[in-house]
């Protein structure tokens, strides 16, 4: 079975646009029109939009069709965390990240590859009714430019609701027995984790596509999950 890879430590310098994204079906494009717009969408595949079988998330897939590691990712203003899984067993926190804007951006997709992930899943801010925040707008933007890099390097971006995750977090951390002067340093990266066990225990019914309008970047896309699911 393979593992994951132990991420290098992570130099933690000082801390220092707007894609509309979709639960996974894409609206079906007429005959003899073209998209007018380069910014990205999303899609679940649960609210009227068609989403291609490769551009399933892995939590959906078999092991052996292609459920690789996931990467789950908790994006901060000054922190972010990050998180390793594959679904068969309990995410592991990996590091958490002080950078932000493009540097933060390749960042997370070198990691992504290092880590063999084939999907980024992230944190979503929403209220506990489910409606979206001022920082949810803010996620979507960075999600957004990220998506299109990704796609670019064949890696699957998706948002995961993570209300709720951060108290999680401090419960998980509790009963795993990290030390109270460790909790602060470390709560982004368990964050991370519990978006994951969230995404990975609901078999990622919830979580939402975010797709580069450009069909090349799709098709790249779909090629690397069937490319991936071969091995």
């Amino acid at each position: 079975m393979a593992t994951a890879k132990p991420v290098a430590p992570v130099p933690l310098p000082p801390a220092g646009a707007y894609p509309r994204i979709l639960p996974l079906r894409l609206p079906r494009r007429r005959a003899g029109t073209t998209r007018a717009s380069h910014l990205p969408t999303t899609c679940s595949g649960d609210a009227g939009c068609e989403l291609h079988t490769r551009l399933q998330p892995n939590a959906r897939r078999p092991l052996w069709h292609g459920g690789g590691f996931s990467l789950g990712v908790d994006l901060g203003a000054a922190r972010t965390g990050l998180a390793v899984g594959r679904g068969i067993t309990q995410p592991r926190p990996l590091t958490v990240l002080k950078l932000r804007g493009q540097k933060l951006e390749l960042m997370l997709l070198d990691v992504a590859q290092q880590q063999e992930a084939g999907e980024l899943i992230i944190g979503l801010p929403v209220s506990a009714d489910g409606r979206e925040t001022p920082q949810s707008n803010k996620v979507r933007s960075v999600v957004g430019r990220l998506a299109v890099q990704a796609a670019d390097r064949g890696l699957r971006v998706y948002l995961q609701d993570e209300h709720g995750t951060s108290i999680d977090a401090l419960h998980y951390m509790i009963s795993s027995g990290v030390k109270r002067s460790a909790r602060d340093v470390k709560s982004d990266a368990y964050a991370a984790v519990m978006i994951l066990d969230r995404y990975f225990s609901s078999s990622g019914q919830g979580a939402q596509i975010v797709l580069p309008r450009q069909q090349e970047l799709q098709d790249k896309l779909i090629a690397k999950s069937r490319q991936d699911a071969e091995i």
